[in-house]
Order: C-alpha cells, then structure tokens, then sequence
C-alpha cells in the first residue's frame, strides 16, 4: 500500500507545480486552502452517506469509491500544508501499541 501512496504522493507533487488550467490538483492548490478544505468535506460527506447506503443495500462499490475520492482529496491537503502520507503512517504506528481509550486520555492531558 505503500507504494501506491508514495506513487500518488510524487504525482500529486509534480502536478502541484502544474499549470492550474492543466491540471485538477494545481488548480485546488491555486485556489487555496479553503478550496481544498471544501473538496475534503464535500468527499466526508459523500463517504458517509455512502455507508450508511451501503449498510442497507449490502452494496460496498460507492463506499470504496468514495473513500478513495476522500484519501485522494486528503492528499491534496496534506500536500498544500507540507505534508504526506507518511506523516500520517508516522502518528498511527506511534498509536499503534495505545488503547483508543489510553490515546484519547493522552490528548486529553496535553
């Protein structure tokens, strides 16, 4: 999984510095922060409702379909502030050996 996320990351950097007339990503990045915010939201939503269909038809294709639009639109984000995936990969492999209820008590504290 890896490395499609790392393929995915070097495309979405190179297209970045793409014309935003020429590309879908460089045109989010010229349009700003805010934009992108509203594409990852749009995409929550899209998932969520998604799965709550899925739940009652049994039918998991638009959930995977939009759960990938939702990561691919994260990425985006996460490009637009610096960061990548592996940051991501970093904070959950530090969460791993935690109880959810040990990591919530811990931000709690901070």
């Amino acid at each position: 999984m890896n490395d499609v996320l790392k393929a995915l990351t070097e495309v979405l950097e190179t297209r970045k510095k793409s014309a935003p007339d020429q590309s879908y990503v460089a045109s989010l990045h010229h349009k700003g922060l805010n934009k992108i915010l509203e594409k990852v939201g749009e995409e929550c939503t899209e998932t969520l409702l998604a799965a709550k269909d899925a739940e009652q038809s049994g039918d998991m294709k638009e959930v995977i379909y939009e759960t990938a639009d939702l990561w691919f639109h994260s990425l985006v984000m996460l490009s637009h502030l610096g960061l990548s995936y592996d940051d991501i990969l970093q904070e959950l492999e530090r969460r791993f050996d935690l109880s959810g209820l040990e990591e919530k008590a811990q931000r709690d504290k901070s």
